[in-house]
């Protein structure tokens, strides 16, 4: 491999046995990216077609699972690629192209969840004020802002890392590509995408985790004063989105250890738990929604008994 090829290209290091197990590493996340896109699909379909459902809180939601799908369409198919192939190699554009999709996918969940609590939080604390608050026009913003925040944010890292030049060792030790990473294969002062990527981390999780606790703080201080009926509501509709954020939180979590932590993880330990959770957290939540929540859980059960009749 010669040096100009070396300067272009990165090999991902973080893949465990893949010329024995290759062939089940492929099936099985293929298997789940299905899953993953049907399954999402079918629940924004559902929120799409049904007049009932084209309230706020079912909007955030088609719009959290279309992010998933979003996310599985430009991921997984590298990865399956890198499962058939002798060798796992990525380009150094391609793989800054792959950490910018990433984690401002990764972002815009955050911003989703973010949204679905400042709803709970005005319909269930501030009900009266709910229609004049959440308009048309403002949830069209809120989602808009969901999706272009975090791409901008995550477009001036991605400007940093095409200015970095590799000099050192082109073996990358993950399965996908991160920012904080590459800075440490390349030459000259690398503290701006470093301080940067720390500002990345509280503006895009920090500070909308801190507003989620707020506002079901306030939530559950609110339905504790209030009714037996009341709380039974309130619960039916927040306890879905609690899951949906404390499974978010769990892979952020992980990634956040993962790539700026020194953890001592076995690499074995380390691909299977990242397989695992890139996987079954993205198929988590249209279970979370479809069954938990009970007017798409009713429109659901018909489609799949009308399904059954034809």
């Amino acid at each position: 491999m010669d040096n100009r090829f070396n300067t272009s290209y990165l090999t991902l290091g973080g893949y465990v046995d893949v010329h024995k197990y290759g062939y089940f590493y492929f099936a099985f996340m293929l298997t789940i990216s299905i899953v993953i896109i049907s399954s999402n699909s079918v629940i924004v379909y559902l929120i799409c077609v049904h007049r009932s459902l084209h309230e706020p809180m079912y909007i955030f939601i088609a719009a959290l699972l279309m992010n998933s799908v979003l996310f599985c369409t430009t991921f997984y198919p590298k990865l399956l690629t890198d499962f058939l192939s002798e060798k796992q190699i990525i380009s150094y554009p391609l793989c800054i192209f792959q950490a910018f999709f990433h984690y401002s996918f990764g972002g815009s969940e955050v911003f989703l969840l973010t949204a679905m609590a400042f709803d709970r939080y005005v319909c269930i604390c501030k009900p009266l004020q709910y229609p004049t608050i959440m308009r048309t026009q403002t949830i069209k913003l809120i989602l808009v802002l969901a999706w272009l925040v975090p791409a901008c944010e995550l477009t001036a890292s991605a400007v940093l890392a095409t200015k970095l030049k590799l000099c050192r060792f082109f073996m990358h030790q993950k399965v996908n590509c991160d920012f904080y990473s590459l800075a440490k294969l390349t030459c000259g002062d690398t503290s701006v995408i470093h301080a940067y990527g720390l500002f990345l981390l509280i503006n895009l999780i920090f500070v909308p985790v801190v507003f989620i606790v707020f506002s079901y703080t306030k939530i559950l201080i609110i339905t504790f004063n209030g009714s037996r009926n009341k709380k039974k509501k309130a619960m039916q509709t927040c306890l879905p989105h609690l899951l949906a954020l404390i499974n978010i939180s769990t892979l952020s979590g992980f990634e956040t250890i993962r790539i700026r932590v020194k953890a001592p993880i076995p690499q074995t330990n380390n691909f299977i738990l990242y397989l695992l959770l890139i996987g079954c957290s993205y198929v988590f939540n249209p279970f979370i929604y479809g069954l938990k929540m009970k007017e798409i859980s009713k429109r659901l059960k018909a489609l799949l008994c009308q399904n059954n009749l034809d």
